[in-house]
């Protein structure tokens, strides 16, 4: 199968690609390979993609309509997997306009694209975010999910409305994946596995927000990978016939779906901190601080829709999938610590 994938030179997009090309389908990549951190981690990244049979790299900016409807129009891919996007919620308190920018205008280009050029199936990430302080948990997507706490999260919230609208109106198969909390090797440095790592390998303390009280939806790579590829290369959307379209957030009489997509074992930050300080052989330097705007209380994911539809099973624990993480993190980061 002939498939693009675009942020494939983020931590998801690249894990994403390299399990297709193992699959034995044809990938081209997108990335702008922007700044928002070290372009040189993107790079190191694609890295582990060239050579591998069936992969080819091309740089564009998703906010480039023309050159992005040339593109699909030239490769013609079956599926589009678009995982671009301005990541990062406390980045969107201070920079909200890089989410109207990318996440906006750059889904509606995607969307455009997709509907004028025949893909088959447009599969996007969505976030956790989008639930916002939901006081039901585990989140569902049966959830309403109308309050959310950063721009970032109403982003992403935006990208499955206008998802659907596409959906309804020209019948083009989408599905929105909700992903909770990744981690693991290649990771993105503004996420909380590497800023800490390093801080405790330097002695610097850490600022832990909400003082500790934070419980989030670890989620190692391998396993969002997993459900990636299945929802990729599996059956497509229908049209549903619950009954229930126009009252339950999940339902649609359109060719549309949306999933969770996570561990379902929500953990406690201090507990997520402990088998940080275990892998390095080193404690922390805590500081306690009050929770910072735009942060949710909790994140955990029920992915029984997922489960069902996909047969998706996370299979990696805190203990294993941390233990990979700082293998790769000493070797990329040349880390030599007591562990």
């Amino acid at each position: 199968m002939k498939l693009v994938v675009t942020g494939v030179a983020g931590f998801i997009g690249m894990h994403t690609a390299s399990r297709l090309l193992q699959s034995g389908h044809e990938v081209l990549g997108l990335d702008n390979l922007n700044d928002y951190y070290d372009p040189q981690l993107k790079r190191d990244r694609l890295a582990q993609l060239q050579g591998q049979p069936g992969f080819r790299f091309e740089k564009l900016d998703i906010t480039d309509a023309i050159s992005l409807q040339q593109l699909l129009a030239a490769v013609q891919p079956e599926k589009v997997v678009h995982l671009a996007a301005q990541a990062g919620v406390r980045h969107s308190i201070d920079h909200p306009m890089d989410y109207v920018s990318a996440n906006l205008v750059g889904f509606m280009n995607v969307l455009e694209a997709c509907r004028h050029h025949e893909i088959k199936h447009l599969v996007y990430a969505s976030s956790s975010s989008v639930y916002g302080n939901n006081a039901s948990t585990p989140f569902s997507e049966h959830d309403a999910v109308d309050h959310p706490l950063s721009i970032y999260a109403a982003s992403k919230r935006a990208n499955e409305l206008m998802a659907h609208v596409y959906s309804h109106l020209y019948g083009l198969a989408t599905t929105g994946l909700r992903f909770f909390t990744v981690y693991g090797p290649w990771g993105r440095p503004d996420m909380a596995p590497i800023m800490f790592a390093k801080k405790i390998l330097a002695g610097s303390p850490i600022g832990v927000f909400n003082f500790g009280q934070h419980r989030r939806d670890f989620t190692y790579i391998d396993d969002i990978v997993s459900g990636v590829v299945a929802v990729t290369i599996g059956k497509l959307p229908v049209k549903s016939d619950s009954g229930k379209t126009g009252q339950d957030p999940a339902a649609s009489d359109a060719p549309y779906r949306i999933y969770n997509i996570g561990n379902n074992q929500p953990v406690q930050l201090m507990d997520f901190l402990a088998e940080l300080e275990n892998c390095l052989g080193m404690p922390a330097e805590l500081e306690m601080l009050p929770a910072q705007p735009g942060d949710v209380q909790d994140t955990w994911a029920d992915c029984s829709d997922l489960q069902r539809d996909f047969n998706y099973h996370p299979e990696t624990s805190l203990a294993d999938g941390m233990a990979r993480f700082i293998t790769w993190f000493r070797e990329y980061y040349s880390v030599k610590g007591r562990a």
